[in-house]
């Protein structure tokens, strides 16, 4: 492990000292522009769309008047604007990634874009200054913004693709290695045409073939002097070096040759990147690691679900406090018993949290563990505990859950502590189902809202409810959020296999 450090320390600093060659002579990149140069032109175009449409806004519908002086209106376009090019940093849309996913950029530039607005109106009302300013003025300016916004973006992503597709954003890639390490790495830039990497071939370092694999021939690039020979003719961008298992001094070895040329080097260290390949990379001291797994919430986006939570939850139980005296009041006389049943669940972190539910079952036969699963018609639910259930009223109380901070409005479902499937407990069902208790459980999820609701009969069952809470889980965007309570009450609530 130490010579492991030792090495990635000389090749982190390797790394800082190759921009330049030993007579401080600046090595130039093959290639004059990339997706990174393409993507900071948005940032100066974002400013001018956003004071562009403000003028325009003006001119349209406030010239002439004496009372609409351009100053005034041109210090809320200036703030708007400073929040909205920060919020859209914030959220990454300016780094070139988002140039290969449309769908994404686009809505979080409408998410900026109506959280600036939402701010502009909020600051407006909190200084009673709203009324000195426009109307008409503000609607035209955040439409027009909006649309001008959206369309530059998809004009870059048309236009970025088309040159993808043309080879003008093209980078080539020489592999330098041997084995099946190699041949999947350079498979995997094959079968990802839309990253914009091209496979020069696989170069070996040693006095022999890359490998006696069939598929090698094809992509063979000879030795490593013939890799040189190609990067100074200026055909090669970037050089992968993927050694299966290497010692120190072979590394450095190639590292030498490979130090005078104006390429980018970068390292495949063993198959383990592949499958880490999606997680980046975080310097610790200058000392660069592999991102395994990230915390689901933390940050920005930890205060962002904290505030959704707190604030939806509180809002929604003032409009159903009437729905939930008149539940309380029908339980109570149907039958016997408190109004609220309350059970040991797992919550965040596996800990156990105590579950609020209006009760629907026989204060008598209740089942505080979860040791038997409902069943269609089952003889321990009330009549209006059946009624309850069916509509999936039962678990309204779970709001005063979220306002105590032990669960989210959308999560994962929480499950009781002996809930099984086919006879075997969810934990030892599903290998990754403690997984989903790394953020907290919800009231509503998206398990539920695509079917994966009610009793678990079968091991499938639970397998694809904890695929679609992992999903949640790596996937999880406001916009998400949003979407899964408002699809609830059409999909969530109401199910064959709510009983």
């Amino acid at each position: 492990m130490a010579q492991n450090g030792l090495l990635l320390s000389r090749l982190y600093r390797f790394g800082r000292r190759s921009d330049r060659r030993p007579g401080g002579q600046v090595v130039r990149p093959s290639r004059p522009y990339s997706l990174a140069m393409i993507c900071s032109l948005l940032l100066p175009l974002d400013i001018l769309v956003l004071t562009a449409s403000a003028s325009l806004a003006y001119a349209l519908w406030l010239v002439g008047d004496p009372y609409s002086l351009w100053t005034e209106y041109g210090l809320i376009t200036a703030f708007g604007t400073l929040l909205a090019v920060n919020l859209f940093y914030l959220t990454g849309l300016y780094q070139p990634d988002i140039l290969k996913q449309p769908g994404v950029a686009i809505r979080r530039v409408a998410a900026c874009w109506m959280a600036v607005a939402a701010t502009l109106v909020a600051v407006g009302f909190l200084t009673k200054t709203s009324e000195d300013y426009s109307r008409l003025w503000a609607l035209s300016w955040f439409t027009l913004s909006l649309a001008t916004l959206i369309g530059l973006r998809w004009l870059f992503f048309v236009q970025t693709a088309r040159w993808t597709a043309q080879g003008k954003l093209q980078r080539t890639v020489a592999i330098v290695g041997s084995g099946p390490l190699a041949i999947r790495l350079a498979d995997h830039f094959s079968a990802n045409p839309a990253d914009g990497i091209r496979v020069a071939g696989i170069f070996s370092d040693e006095n022999r073939p890359a490998s006696s694999s069939s598929r090698v021939p094809a992509r063979r690039g000879g030795s490593l002097v013939d890799l040189l020979a190609r990067v100074r003719r200026g055909t090669i961008d970037t050089v992968v070096i993927a050694l299966p298992k290497f010692s120190e001094r072979r590394l450095q070895r190639i590292l030498v040759q490979l130090a005078e040329m104006p390429v980018d080097i970068r390292l495949c260290p063993g198959p383990a990147a592949l499958r880490l390949m999606q997680g980046g990379i975080s310097h610790y001291a200058n000392i660069p690691m592999f991102n395994v797994t990230d915390r689901p919430f933390s940050d920005w986006r930890y205060a962002a679900k904290e505030i959704e939570d707190r604030l939806l939850a509180s809002l929604i139980l003032l409009m159903i406090a009437p729905l939930l005296l008149l539940i309380a009041s029908l339980i109570r006389l149907d039958s016997p018993g408190p109004v609220l049943f309350r059970q040991k669940r797992y919550g965040y972190n596996n800990q156990l949290i105590e579950v609020f539910k209006f009760r629907t079952m026989y204060h008598e036969r209740q089942d505080l563990h979860g040791d038997q699963l409902t069943q269609r018609n089952d003889p321990r639910i009330t009549p209006i505990g059946r009624l309850l259930r069916r509509w999936s009223l039962d678990e309204l109380p779970q709001f005063l859950n979220v306002l105590r901070g032990e669960m989210s409005i959308v999560g994962p479902r929480p499950h009781a502590v002996s809930a099984k499937a086919a006879g075997l407990l969810y934990q030892d069902a599903v290998s990754q189902y403690r997984a989903r208790h790394r953020v907290k459980p919800g009231i509503t999820g998206w398990a539920q809202i695509n079917g994966w609701r009610g009793p678990t009969d079968t091991v499938r069952q639970i397998q694809k409810r904890v695929e679609h809470d992992l999903y949640y889980i790596e996937n999880w965007s406001l916009w998400l959020d949003f979407k899964i309570i408002l699809l609830t009450p059409i999909k969530g609530l109401i199910g064959r296999n709510a009983y």
